[in-house]
């Protein structure tokens, strides 16, 4: 068994954006083409009313391909913590042998897990707004860690981006945001801003990653031509959802647990507002509405085969480099 450390996770990962942005676009090619084994998650959560917010959510997934793989991450997510000063969420991760089914790795995931989902973000960025002027700015609405993995990845994949403003309910969180964003993403100039509207209306491209539990935002105050990446899933009222063109990762997955789309769904009666996969977008095997008159909305569940496909990355790398706790006993008595 190999035990990966988050700095362990970080080492292999820094610098490496382009290379995990790829890997990402490669396994939802593989789910598009079915191969691929992803049993929908679980959702732990807690009969006392303190833990309302809290959840626990474990996501086996299989990659084939040429390079199978198989494990499943376990990420908690307590919204609480935040204004506690502690990350929200915290997650591990294994990886069980092909052969024999054995665990083979024990990662820790809350990295693997910002950056998938960066790199998810950052690869329908650019997709959405191929053949179309490049956007040189973003808003990022939620001033925590996966908008900051979002800005580093953007920043890959667009070349153009040269500003990102920054909202948040807690104007604090925007100014100490432009701290780390500077760090992050060196080339772009962030500044917090407080006119929501003015800001939804000012920007082609909007990355929405807050703790919002139910809807509270439309997009009446967008161009037609904005694309945004709806990463956290709970924040635009189903009538948005409804308006607009509708892009996901797994339909199954994201139309559940009250999420968006979810509420969408049962005010519909159906998905049909669902136009396309990202996995069928990049293997051609759809395409958008030529007619682009309503905003572009990408809500990505978040595979667990992403998760799967980078942490066998990072295991790689790390048997390369001698990184990580070799615990050979670990199944010995």
């Amino acid at each position: 068994m190999l035990i990966l450390r988050r700095a362990d996770v970080t080492d292999v990962l820094s610098g490496r954006e382009r290379e995990v942005i790829d890997l990402v676009a490669d396994a939802y090619r593989l789910h598009d083409a079915g191969l691929t084994s992803l049993p929908h998650s679980t959702f732990l959560r807690f009969p006392e009313e303190r833990h309302a917010r809290d959840r626990i959510i474990g996501l086996p997934a299989y990659r084939g391909g040429e390079r199978p793989v198989a494990g499943m991450k376990w990420i908690a997510s307590f919204p609480g913590n935040v204004a506690a000063g502690a990350e929200r969420a915290s997650a591990a991760l294994v990886l069980n042998s092909l052969d024999t089914g054995r665990p083979v790795a024990f990662a820790e995931a809350a990295v693997v897990s910002a950056r998938r989902t960066a790199a998810s973000a950052a690869l329908a960025a650019a997709e959405l707004t191929r053949g179309r002027p490049a956007p040189h700015a973003v808003l990022l609405i939620g001033c925590g860690v996966i908008n900051l993995e979002i800005l580093r990845f953007l920043t890959a994949a667009l070349p153009d981006l040269r500003e990102a403003a920054l909202y948040d309910t807690d104007p604090a969180r925007a100014e100490a945001f432009t701290i780390r964003a500077a760090e992050a993403a060196p080339g772009v100039k962030a500044y917090p801003v407080t006119d929501l509207p003015a800001a939804l209306a000012g920007h082609r491209l909007i990355s929405l990653a807050t703790t919002a539990a139910t809807p509270h935002l439309d997009l009446t105050a967008c161009g037609p031509d904005t694309t945004v990446l709806h990463i956290s899933l709970r924040d635009l009222t189903p009538e948005t959802i409804l308006g607009a063109i509708n892009v996901v990762d797994d339909a199954d997955h994201v139309c559940r647990e009250r999420t968006s789309l979810d509420l969408a769904q049962q005010v519909s009666g159906g998905r049909e507002f669902v136009h396309a996969t990202i996995g069928a977008l990049l293997r051609g095997t759809a395409a958008l509405p030529a007619d682009r008159t309503r905003p572009v909305i990408y809500s990505p569940f978040g595979l667990g085969v992403l998760d799967v496909a980078l942490a066998e990355f990072v295991r790689e790398e790390a048997e390369r480099r001698g990184l990580g706790i070799r615990v050979d006993d670990f199944l010995t008595d």
